[in-house]
């Protein structure tokens, strides 16, 4: 297996990273008040050193009150941007990019005193839903839309303003954005729901605040995905042709690059063609690409129920295997980045390991890894 071709240059407008290797974004809760620390910091310049092309930082909230419902997760407002500002002077010390994914859990937000930093907030969605389908608040109003608009733009500046070299949304698994996409949590009536299209205008506003407020040359990546948390299965687009009407306004709001989360890299998203979520995305739109998806595991990422219908093919999930497809799909240019998730928290020299062809040396990954940053 030739791993070069992952370890060319990349490009894409004012974005250029050395290789094509990206540390997905993972929420740690290693940092208390919401203040990432210095071991926070040590833990991403680990994988600066060790030739990770691009970081995507943990999940960090924006400045909203039900943003996020633990004391750990870090903030990007007040004293968590000091923290990140540390964050980025070691990243960028050993020769690193980073870029911030910002987040709004919604209603995936629980009521009640245990959720923390702010017991008091009520979750947030486009209807008051949860992922589950149930009813827990009333939808949010348009002034309140408006806020939290307005929270993700201040966030976007402040990632410009202390260093970043762009920013992440997080728009993926049933989160707040996701919520707007989705037709189970968003029942609105007025601009911001009705179809496929029209259920983007929450993230196209988001984008364009953005926009507005880091100016047109800094990166915008957004990442998206079908399936949504505990619903495995669900798909916002059921045909590459309404993958296209959904993908289309995101672009045209401003997203340079998007992050196409899929559970496992290697599967075709649509009856009738070989082409995964990353690589219809990057047909559809000319825009590059992010994969991601049990990148570097033995085992594939698998709820419960189906583990035993996946237990053959696991056997034969060599993470030798998934490579060499991984590496067909950047030589096709399916796909431009791939970003490596649980295999870097477990290895922070996956990455190496990859480059210097030494497969059979990278640590396997263990949930004991959870417990502590290294």
């Amino acid at each position: 297996m030739n791993t070069e071709l992952l370890f060319a240059p990349f490009k894409a407008g004012n974005l250029s990273l050395p290789n094509r290797i990206v540390m997905a974004p993972m929420t740690r809760n290693f940092s208390p008040q919401g203040v990432p620390g210095p071991e926070v910091a040590a833990y991403y310049r680990h994988r600066a050193e060790n030739a990770v092309g691009l970081i995507v930082t943990e999940g960090t909230a924006i400045n909203h009150p039900s943003a996020v419902e633990h004391t750990s997760i870090p903030n990007f407002y007040g004293e968590g941007l000091k923290g990140w500002a540390k964050v980025v002077e070691e990243v960028h010390a050993a020769g690193g990019k980073i870029i911030p994914q910002l987040w709004h859990v919604g209603t995936a937000r629980q009521i009640g005193a245990d959720n923390q930093p702010n017991p008091e907030a009520l979750p947030v969605g486009p209807s008051g839903i949860s992922p589950a389908g149930e009813k827990v608040v009333e939808p949010l109003t348009e002034t309140e839309i408006a806020d939290i608009i307005t929270a993700y733009a201040q966030a976007a500046a402040d990632a410009k303003r202390i260093g970043f070299d762009g920013i992440e949304l997080h728009g993926a698994h049933g989160y707040l954005i996701d919520q707007f996409f989705w037709d189970k949590t968003n029942k609105r009536t007025d601009q911001y729901g009705g179809n496929l299209v029209q259920r983007t205008r929450f993230a196209v506003e988001v984008i364009e605040a953005c926009r507005r407020a880091v100016g047109p040359d800094f990166p915008i990546v957004l990442r998206f995905s079908q399936w949504k948390m505990y619903h495995y299965g669900e798909k916002l687009a059921q045909t590459p042709q309404e993958l296209e009407q959904f993908l289309a306004p995101l672009v045209k709001a401003g997203v340079d690059v998007f992050h196409c989360s899929s559970r496992r890299f290697w599967e075709p998203e649509f009856e009738g063609s070989d082409l995964t979520l990353a690589a219809w995305t990057k047909k559809l739109t000319g825009k590059p690409v992010i994969t991601v998806g049990s990148i570097g595991l033995e085992k594939a990422f698998l709820s419960e129920l189906e583990k035993s219908h996946h237990s053959e093919s696991n056997k034969s999930n060599s993470v030798e295997a998934r490579l060499e497809q991984l590496v067909g799909l950047v030589e096709r240019e399916e796909v431009d980045l791939i970003a490596v998730g649980r295999a870097l928290l477990v290895d922070p020299a996956f990455a190496v390991k990859l480059r210097d062809q030494q497969i059979e040396a990278i640590i396997p990954y263990s949930d004991e890894v959870l417990k502590s940053l290294n």
